[in-house]
Order: C-alpha cells, then structure tokens, then sequence
C-alpha cells in the first residue's frame, strides 16, 4: 500500500511537472505574440499610413491630392480619437472618405472619431446577403431581429472583458480591448450603423480624391466582407481573411455559420493581385511580393486542407467527435508562426463545417432520443456507486491533474445540485487549471471568464 501511495505521489509530481511546462508554453508563446500590437505607424511610399496597435483593429490613413482617406475605423471611439490627433501630426488634409472593410463593431465602432471632424466624408462598405437578409454588418442585425442578446455574454467571455490583468494576455490577433466601451456592450449600436455609399458588385473600381481603390467582394468572416486593393501602389487591405493566426473560421462567442470555402476562394482571388504589401485588419504587415505570396498559398492551402479533410471525413459518416481526431493540419502547416491557434483552432472549424451543412445531427441514431442531462447524470451517479462516489471521482481526477474529467464530472453533479458551491469551486478551479494551457486566447479568455463568473456567483 506504501508502494503504491508514493508511486501515485510522484505520478502526480511528473504531471505537474509537465503541466506547468506546457502552461509555461502556452503562456510564453501568447505573450510572445504581444510583439504583433506595439502601436507603430508604418509607411508605406509617399502616401499610405498604417497604424498598428492603437486599438483592437489596425487603421489607415491615405493622403489624396486635397484630402485623407481612412480605411476601417477601429472599436474605441476614445482610442480613435487618440490615434486621429496622431494622423493629424502627419497631415491637416480634411477627410474626404473611410472604407470599411467589413461589417465587425471593432472594424467600425470608433468612427465617429472621424465625423466628428464635419467634413462629411462618403463612407463606403459592401452590400452583403445572409439568408432574406442584405446589407451591411447583417450578422449583427439579424440578430437583432431575432432578438438575441446573449451573444454579447459570450463576446463579453471571449473578449475577456472581466479578466484581470494578470491572466488577461490578448485576444489573440489584438490587444486587450477597451473595457469601459466596447462592441460587446454596445450592439445594438453598432447594429444601427451603415455606410453611406455601398457596392454590390464583385469588383469595383472608386476614385477618391485622385486615389484609384478597387473594392473587391471577398467572404469569409462576414457575408459583407472586402478587401481594398490600391492597384499603383500594390497595396491590399484584406480586413480579416488573413491576420497572422489560424483564422477564426468559427468564433465561440457565436455567430451564423462562416462560408469556409467562401473563406479561401476570397485568398485565391487576393493571390492574383499579386499584391507587394499585405496590410491585415489585425497584426503587423507583411512586406515584399514573394512574402506575400507565400504567406497567402500557405494561408489558403491551411483552410482549404481543414475544409476539404472535414468533407472528406463526413463523406466516410464521421461524427463531429471523430472529425476533430481526423482531421488535423499537416506540421509544414500547422509550425508556420502565422498559422499558430492564437485565434481560431482547427477542431472548432471541424465542427462548425459539420452543422454548416449537415446541421445538428450527427448521424448516430442514439443521438435523436438522449437522454435529459438530469436523467443521465443520476444513471451516472448510479454507475459510480453513488453521487458520494461521483464526488470522490471528481476530486480525485482534479487532484491527479486530469482536470478535463474532473470538469465533465463536476457538470454531473451539478445536474444533481445546481447549488453545490463545493463542486461549483471544483469546477471553476479545473476550468482555470484547463485555460493555463490554451494558447488560443479566446477560448482560454472565455474558460478563465466563465470560471470567475461560477465563483463571482456562489458569492452572491
């Protein structure tokens, strides 16, 4: 028995041991990432200034023949305006137009910054379509419609909006996010906003104060998406279809299914541009031709090899569950430091391509008549010998490191006794043990802010 007791001692020594290694990886790799959100204004020829890192978004400026033109307008409108008096240091030219490269509150929520300037700027945006519903930022306004707000609680975990500093390291493709006013707690206004001017076409080529612009039809992320593509100077503004993580072909705070083939079919039509500059709604530039295009054949070979492996999968009657175990990102792929799951990850976009076109059901018949989570967690208790029996599992799973188990039992027993403040801290402390080694800073912002929610409640 003494045997016994000091191998499981020094079992449980060597998991830790390793835990924290692969906590320290996770962590030291995201603060790592920091480096992509140094504020830095970056110009690129006589005329194009691109600001990184003044707020959730990058921002630029354009100088015309009389005028500026913007293009995206960042989350805060306090931070815009800090970064406007800084463009304002470059150049007095009024605002002749701002170009919105998608219909996301942190690619527009700081425009008024700019209005407020009273040159009444035309704003240009693209006409997208989801289901009955066209326009602009048309995710948000479903919802809307629909009347769902608790969108805004998930955005609001993602985000990290309650984190404190100390375990709040960025957002994955961004820095921490204003947290007295943000897109989060301010949907419905955000949803209220359109641009003045708006093209439906896949391709169209503007003029704005001698500043030739093509605005080039692109989804993905959004059903309105573009990217702006500036053909003198060989300049693209791709918004969100690239930034320098694994994309978030599906986002856990929730939204309506991302076309991702729509996703690298809008990569394939940037490629032939053969732009020289890559200028991302998030993260630092990428510079030179034959870096751009290696940068984005890898970027669409990665989404394209997630969505074909995922179809590939289900036409051999996969379920979701053994989807994520097949497919998986060769390492050519998978090592490339902008291919990294600092934002999206490769099993959520698995699932999601699933329900995007097979729905819900799996295909296990089992799985149309389960079981109510109450029902089966008193034939689980049962199972165990006993929800005492249950309990003990619990804690020995959290104490052995096997914080995974530990959480699905903890949900058990909550079922039990959604009351339970003993296995409500249970639950939180292994939840918070499971962000530590999350390198993807949503799910890791999102697990740490459900947790403290979980004690914040018991203390009520």
């Amino acid at each position: 028995m003494k045997t016994k007791f000091i191998t499981l001692i020094m079992a449980f020594i060597v998991f830790t041991i390793t835990s924290n290694a692969q906590e320290t990886e996770a962590t030291r790799l995201l603060q790592e990432h920091n480096k992509e959100f140094v504020p830095e204004i970056f110009k690129f020829g006589e005329k194009v200034h691109f600001a990184v890192g003044y707020d959730v978004s990058n921002v630029a400026m354009i100088e015309g023949e009389t005028g500026i033109i913007i293009i995206d307008a960042g989350m805060s409108p306090i931070r815009m305006e800090a970064l406007r008096l800084k463009f304002r240091e470059i150049t007095n030219k009024p605002i002749k137009g701002i170009l919105i490269t998608h219909g996301h509150g942190d690619h527009f929520g700081g425009i008024q910054a700019f209005l407020d300037e009273g040159s009444n700027p035309q704003v240009w945006g693209r006409s997208g379509a989801l289901g009955n519903d066209t326009g602009f930022n048309i995710e948000a306004n479903a919802g809307e419609k629909a009347g769902l707000t608790y969108g805004n609680v998930r955005g609001g975990r993602q985000a990290g909006i309650i984190l404190p500093d100390s375990i709040h390291i960025n957002n994955g493709v961004a820095p921490k996010p204003d947290k007295q006013r943000t897109m989060f707690t301010r949907g419905k206004e955000t949803a209220k906003f359109s641009p003045t001017h708006l093209f439906t076409e896949e391709r169209k080529q503007i003029e704005i104060d001698g500043v030739k612009f093509e605005l080039v039809a692109a989804s993905g992320e959004t059903y309105d998406n573009m990217y702006i593509w500036m053909p003198e100077e060989k300049i693209l503004f791709c918004g969100d279809t690239y930034y320098k993580s694994f994309p978030n072909l599906y986002t856990i705070r929730g939204s309506q299914y991302r076309d991702v083939k729509s996703w690298y079919e809008s990569l394939d039509k940037m490629q032939e541009d053969k732009p020289e500059y890559l200028l991302p709604g998030h993260t630092r530039p990428v510079i030179g031709k034959e870096n751009v295009n290696t940068t984005l054949t890898n970027y669409r070979d990665a989404v394209k090899f997630v969505f074909d492996k995922t179809i590939e999968g289900i036409n051999k009657g996969l379920t979701p569950d053994q989807l994520v175990a097949y497919v998986k990102l060769p390492e050519n792929l998978a090592s490339l430091p902008y291919l990294i799951e600092y934002y999206g990850r490769v099993d959520w976009a698995v699932r999601s391509i699933f329900y995007g076109y097979l729905g819900w059901f799996d295909g296990n018949p089992v799985n149309l008549n389960k079981l109510a989570p109450k029902t089966e967690a008193e034939k689980m208790a049962k199972l165990a010998g006993g929800e005492n029996k249950l309990k003990e599992m619990a804690f020995n799973a959290f104490e052995e490191g096997d914080f995974q188990w530990a959480a699905q039992l903890s949900d058990y027993l909550l079922e039990l006794n959604q009351n339970n403040k003993e296995i409500i801290n249970l639950k939180a402390d292994a939840l918070m043990e499971i962000a530590k080694t999350m390198i993807t800073a949503t799910g890791r912002n999102y697990t740490n802010s459900y947790a403290i929610q979980m004690k914040e409640k018991i203390k009520e």
